[in-house]
């Protein structure tokens, strides 16, 4: 029997209408829920967290290379049918944990992976919150809106706050497209595996948080230019403008750039010559 008529035979005895107004599309093609499992590259003393596990396809593949699994379903009749197909193969590595992943708590996990085919309207708030907590994953393996993807590995001069916030804690990369006719109920927009590989930070928790104060003051007016953002935000007035005017022409910038127009390294001279006036 393949993956879809498995799926909607489970569906059908424990009585699941999938919703797309919760992001249930599951995944129905075998190679792509290997392709994520080998991109995560998983060892025997791997921890998971797998975020929306659904019908517990993709735990049960990553049950089998990782120490632990911990399955976050949000879902109570999706958790409840979950917990009886982990339990009638004789899984004993799977934690399901029935809560709103963005209320879970990693920082008790030590050393940690994310791997998941998450619900698109999440998925910026998701890396939000996990890239930002103290207790970072080291690595996070995401089946995800094709389009939020390709934001998110963009490049200068079409960064976005999105594509800076991700670059600055990880390196992402596309693994795989994956086309809208991979899952069912079929969504209207196609998907794509993203990798991201955690950085070893840099700064401290208190430089983070100006960083990201001069990135949305930078990208705040995305019609503006970042001179005029930058003015209007660090509320500067007279010869402090000039300032301005003066880091830009140390650092080589046109000082007709716009927010996108800056990679992340150029982000980071900015800040080096910002964050003295930030504090």
């Amino acid at each position: 029997m393949d993956l879809l008529k498995q799926m909607k035979e489970i569906c059908r005895i424990y009585e699941i209408s999938p919703k797309r107004s919760k992001g249930q599309n599951f995944l129905v093609t075998e190679s792509i829920y290997d392709k994520i499992v080998s991109s995560a590259e998983i060892t025997p003393e791997d921890t998971i967290v797998e975020v929306g596990p659904g019908l517990g396809f993709l735990t049960a593949k990553l049950a089998k290379q990782a120490k632990k699994v911990i399955a976050v379903e949000l879902d109570d009749r999706l958790a409840e049918v979950l917990k009886i197909g982990i339990d009638s193969q004789g899984v004993e590595n799977v934690e399901i944990v029935n809560q709103d992943v963005l209320k879970f708590n990693p920082e008790d996990l030590g050393k940690y992976k994310i791997v998941a085919n998450i619900p698109y309207n999440i998925s910026s708030i998701l890396l939000r919150t996990f890239l930002g907590a103290n207790n970072k994953p080291e690595m996070m393996v995401l089946m995800m809106q094709k389009e939020v993807v390709e934001r998110i590995v963009a490049q200068a001069p079409e960064m976005s706050m999105l594509a800076l916030s991700v670059q600055f804690y990880g390196h992402p990369e596309i693994i795989k497209e994956v086309k809208a006719g991979n899952f069912w109920p079929e969504p209207k927009v196609d998907s794509a595996i993203l990798k991201i590989k955690i950085k070893e930070t840099k700064y401290t928790r208190e430089e983070e948080k100006i960083f990201f104060r001069l990135a949305k003051i930078g990208f705040a007016a995305k019609r503006k230019m970042l001179k005029n953002n930058l003015c209007g935000g660090l509320k500067l007035k007279g010869d402090e403008r000039k300032k301005i005017d003066e880091i830009f022409s140390k650092l080589n910038f046109d000082f007709k750039l716009r927010a996108e127009d800056l990679s992340l390294e150029n982000w980071e001279e900015l800040f080096a010559e910002l964050k003295r006036i930030m504090v």
